[in-house]
């Protein structure tokens, strides 16, 4: 039989130092809490070097945007047309609610210049400038110049090409300052200035390709006839190179003939059942057509 201080000494063993020493115990609770910081020192961790890469969150990226839209209506203005205005918002904003990205606060405009051109910014800006629009014949042709941008949008092309160019450092103090609603002037200066320089060079060329045949797919589901951007396409390449109007478009964008063959060849009859998508030809000369 054993002694009591042998069944003592086998509990002991048995329940460990937690037993004999109750106040150092680990709670369960305790437990939570260490591996809560731990996920939240890893997260900050992860943050930072999204930072440094130039990764912003959502709203940073609209800010971003925002400032470099800003930058650019600075040189030329919005139409003032409320009527047009609220009809291009109308239609992109359709189209791009069928975007993988319709949470953003899209914002659609048509801006005063004769330059033929469409641009985006991050965060869900996008503008078609006058003399682009006069050149089109029927809704589907602006919902698919429209759709070519929010493809640029939603696949962030610009924001890439904007982390290419600015040092990293950058875009961590960004961050910062956009987190508590400061901005630097010089900093921001930097940030309009590499912004126009992107607009006056041009995405990489694979960009664009890339926002030609994504925009035809948006514009097919939001029910327009795809081929309408073809058809633009087509109307631009008809005019003379060298026409004024053509400069800035010319000097972005790959040779619209090949843009139309790479765009033709990737279709290639995908897209035949939604040929018969609407054009709203009529609406678009009653609300915003040709003003």
């Amino acid at each position: 039989m054993k002694t009591l201080r042998q069944v003592i000494l086998l509990v002991s063993l048995v329940l460990g130092p937690a037993a004999a020493t109750p106040s150092f115990a680990l709670s369960l609770d305790d437990l939570k809490q260490a591996t809560e910081k731990l996920k939240q020192k890893a997260s900050e961790g992860k943050e930072a070097i999204d930072r440094a890469r130039g990764k912003l969150t959502t709203e940073e990226e609209i800010e971003v945007g925002g400032n470099l839209i800003s930058g650019l209506l600075g040189a030329a203005p919005l139409v003032d047309d409320a009527g047009l205005q609220q009809y291009v918002n109308d239609v992109g904003y359709w189209v791009a609610s069928q975007s993988k990205r319709s949470d953003l606060p899209w914002s659609f405009g048509v801006i005063d210049s004769e330059g033929i051109n469409a641009f985006a910014a991050p965060g869900g800006y996008v503008v078609i400038t006058l003399g682009l629009y006069k050149l089109l014949e029927n809704e589907a042709q602006l919902a698919g110049v429209l759709a070519h941008e929010i493809a640029h949008v939603v696949r962030k092309h610009h924001l890439k090409a904007l982390q290419k160019t600015m040092k990293r450092e950058f875009w961590a103090d960004l961050g910062v300052k956009a987190a508590g609603h400061e901005h630097d002037a010089d900093e921001l200066k930097k940030l309009i200035n590499s912004g126009v320089q992107l607009y006056a060079s041009g995405l990489d060329r694979k960009y664009e390709y890339d926002a030609d045949l994504r925009g035809v797919v948006l514009a097919a589901r939001a029910g327009y006839d795809p081929y309408a951007l073809l058809d633009v396409l087509t109307t631009i390449d008809s005019i003379n190179p060298e026409s004024s109007e053509l400069t800035v478009f010319m000097n972005t964008h790959p040779p619209t003939a090949k843009r139309l063959d790479q765009l033709g060849r990737k279709m290639d009859g995908r897209l035949d059942d939604y040929a018969s998508g609407r054009h709203n030809a009529s609406r678009f000369r009653r609300v915003g057509g040709n003003p």
